[in-house]
């Protein structure tokens, strides 16, 4: 197993991840018809531009040179946390939950945001994604109660933030 940073020759299999991982993880919380629709291609464009103009990093997971994960991250885009460290996304193909590779694609994500000298991150995760809550409370990341509301096709849904401090930890899980 590998992980190295994304370039732009990726993007289209990040943008593959994202959408397995939405259809498989999301069931039952994001309204089937928009899963049922949502394309493989949908995130190329907002990678690309993450990538090139590198306002965002993307590290990618490989197994047998098959992508099969990917974590995103980089400066905070909430403008009332503007030194903090923001992880936009953790995502693996759905054969690949539950087997540590999210842990993995975490601590360099964790390592490179130290690294970069923020002393504290943050993530959204929806509410109802109680999978992915008990991976980040495992990990160490706090429930803050900050809410952030958002609607697909009529469902309102509710993501919640989590927060970590480099301070409380002299290291991660």
């Amino acid at each position: 197993m590998e992980i190295r940073k994304a370039t732009l020759h990726d993007v289209k299999h990040i943008s593959r991840i994202h959408a397995l991982s939405w259809k498989s993880a999301y069931k039952g919380i994001i309204p089937q018809a928009y899963l049922d629709d949502l394309k493989e291609d949908f995130w190329i464009s907002a990678f690309e531009n993450w990538i090139k103009d590198d306002v965002l990093t993307t590290q990618i997971f490989f197994e047998n040179d098959r992508t099969i994960g990917c974590v995103t991250y980089g400066k905070s885009r909430d403008k009332s946390l503007p030194d903090w460290g923001e992880i936009v996304s953790i995502y693996l193909l759905p054969e690949y939950f539950g087997k540590g590779c999210g842990n993995k694609l975490l601590e360099i994500a964790l390592f490179d945001l130290k690294q970069s000298g923020y002393k504290n991150i943050y993530l959204w995760v929806l509410k109802e994604n109680l999978r992915a809550r008990h991976f980040y409370e495992k990990n160490k990341l706090q429930c803050n109660k900050d809410e952030c509301i958002c609607e697909i096709m009529g469902k309102q849904l509710t993501d919640i933030r989590y927060i970590y401090s480099f301070e409380n930890y002299t290291q991660w899980p």
